[in-house]
């Protein structure tokens, strides 16, 4: 399965970015641009280092300027999820694209943040690491320390065998944040609601199951969740890359 796995990504791009208000008043989030491209862009440039080919992208807020940027990429091929009738949150918009995105284990990434590899891309060390057999979705991990823009104290306890358990309830351990990819099976959406639904409830779901695994980024994450967070993201790549 190792050829097959992760060469198809669904890129999240239909939320409201409420928290980047004004900006995203007249412009969908992922189109802000950070150190002189769209957020966005950034994303697709770790899909291309990692030699992804093929990109689902939802739409729903300004979903026309979501269409227009991804008729600008030669690579991936980018095909549109059109969400204009309803938001779906972060499960059911991955469900509904479900019939694009094939059979075999696929990427999901958040296209309003962004990591900085270090060494191998770390999409590249998520498809190495994945384990059919124990594994129904793997999450891509940061130290909190390693961080800018980001405000908590962490998401996930990853233990020795790779599995993961939330924070809140191992206070004592700790604890990484979640950096918006992961790669997951699609047989995880087996059973799952209709319509809008969180990836959390099926997050959860893997937990209690013993098969929701982390990897921990040896690289750098960027969160950008607010108009000053730009300026933050945007110094630190000036001083760091």
């Amino acid at each position: 399965m190792t050829e097959r796995i992760g060469h198809t990504t669904m890129v999240l791009a239909a939320g409201f970015g409420t928290r980047m208000r004004p900006l995203t008043n007249t412009m969908p989030k992922p189109l802000i641009p950070v150190a002189g491209q769209p957020i966005i862009a950034h994303g697709f440039d770790r899909l291309r280092a990692a030699h992804v080919t093929k990109a689902v992208v939802n739409a729903h807020y300004l979903a026309e300027q979501i269409e227009a940027w991804c008729a600008t990429v030669s690579s991936p091929t980018t095909r549109i999820s059109d969400e204009r009738d309803a938001i779906l949150d972060t499960g059911g918009g991955i469900a509904r694209a479900l019939p694009l995105l094939g059979d075999d284990p696929f990427f999901v990434l958040n296209s309003d943040s962004f990591w900085i590899d270090r060494s191998t891309p770390a999409l590249t060390r998520l498809r190495a690491a994945w384990d059919d057999s124990a594994m129904d979705c793997l999450l891509l991990l940061c130290d909190p320390a390693h961080t800018t823009g980001y405000d908590g104290s962490g998401d996930f306890v990853l233990g020795g065998d790779g599995r993961l358990t939330r924070a809140k309830h191992a206070p004592s351990q700790k604890a990484l944040a979640y950096i918006g990819g992961y790669l997951v099976h699609p047989r995880l959406f087996d059973h799952a609601p209709q319509g809008a639904f969180s990836m959390n409830l099926l997050w959860d779901r893997a937990i209690a199951a013993g098969r929701l695994h982390g990897l921990a980024h040896d690289g750098h994450w960027l969160h950008v969740g607010t108009p000053e967070a730009i300026g933050a993201a945007e110094d630190w790549l000036k001083r760091n890359t």
